[in-house]
């Protein structure tokens, strides 16, 4: 059965992948009043999202049939390929398609391609934040594609978002920006991992350090809040340490594309390399902290 179309103001919006991004933009779009249809590969972790007003769907074609936005909220490049040729059925012409997935350079552009040959509107659209923002809708999204597109994809990006930052027509902008963006934190958590691990080799409480830089010029929230996660023992995932070993991947490989070397990002994912295999790739990224401490 096909369903109309909601009003311009109110798109109808089917989020592919219910992750720990994906559900929270799909809470993000019912507080502000989208209808919303959500499917996951594994259905129960789509379920809780019935109970704040969502349409839950026992497959992706099921959910894009009819919607005016797709938004797909995967781990990779394989994934949202496979969601996408999994939804084809149900898809139709017109569609604006927010991807929102950190899938690198070479899967956009096929990604793209893709789209196009479907007659679907592509904005690759990643965004930058957490599990919290996502959750609160404070996410910044880096969108390119075409503008005419925005009318339509503009009261998803307003639901989700704090902030859009526009970097161009063509698909890849965003992505790139993403990568650049992902390369700042991926620096900024190894880090702080390796700033507590030497405070405990030295004997050191690593509180002091922490209060040492607190209020001053290099103190920063993300040194606070990461260090908190590790002294107290909370490592539930805000940004898993394997996504983030994935994306630093993708971020190498566009460097080495791009003729540049980025010595601090390889050893950030040397370091998710070792607490991954030690167990830690569920938890969040500032688990890399165990990959300092003595086997």
């Amino acid at each position: 059965m096909t369903t109309a179309s909601a009003s311009p103001d109110t798109p109808t919006v089917a989020v592919l992948g219910t992750g720990i991004m994906g559900s929270g933009m799909a809470r993000s779009l019912l507080r502000d009043g989208l209808p919303v249809r959500v499917w996951n590969r594994t259905r129960s972790r789509a379920e809780p999202l019935a109970a704040h007003g969502a349409t839950v769907t026992d497959t992706a074609e099921e959910a894009v049939r009819g919607a005016d936005v797709l938004l797909t909220a995967l781990n990779d490049g394989r994934s949202v390929a496979e969601t996408l040729t999994a939804a084809t059925p149900g898809l139709r012409p017109g569609q604006v398609w927010l991807q929102s997935s950190t899938v690198g350079l070479d899967a956009t552009a096929d990604l793209a391609q893709r789209a196009a040959g479907l007659g679907l509107v592509y904005l690759d659209a990643p965004v930058s934040g957490t599990k919290q923002p996502a959750e609160q809708g404070t996410l910044t999204v880096f969108v390119s594609g075409p503008s005419g597109a925005r009318a339509t994809a503009l009261p998803v990006l307003d639901a989700i978002g704090q902030r859009t930052v526009w970097t161009g027509e063509e698909p890849g902008a965003a992505t790139r920006l993403k990568l650049v963006a992902n390369t700042w934190v991926i620096n900024m958590v190894s880090s702080v991992a390796e700033c507590l691990n030497l405070a405990e080799g030295l004997g050191l409480d690593p509180q002091l350090f922490l209060d040492a830089m607190r209020g001053g010029p290099l103190d920063t929230p993300y040194l606070q809040a990461k260090s908190a996660a590790v002294l107290s023992g909370d490592l539930s995932p805000s940004f898993a340490l394997s996504t983030a070993l994935k994306d630093s991947r993708l971020i190498l490989d566009a460097a080495e594309a791009s003729g540049v070397t980025l010595d601090l990002v390889a050893a950030s994912a040397e370091r998710f390399t070792r607490a991954e295999a030690a167990g830690h790739g569920g938890e969040d990224m500032i688990a890399t902290y165990y990959a300092g401490r003595p086997a």
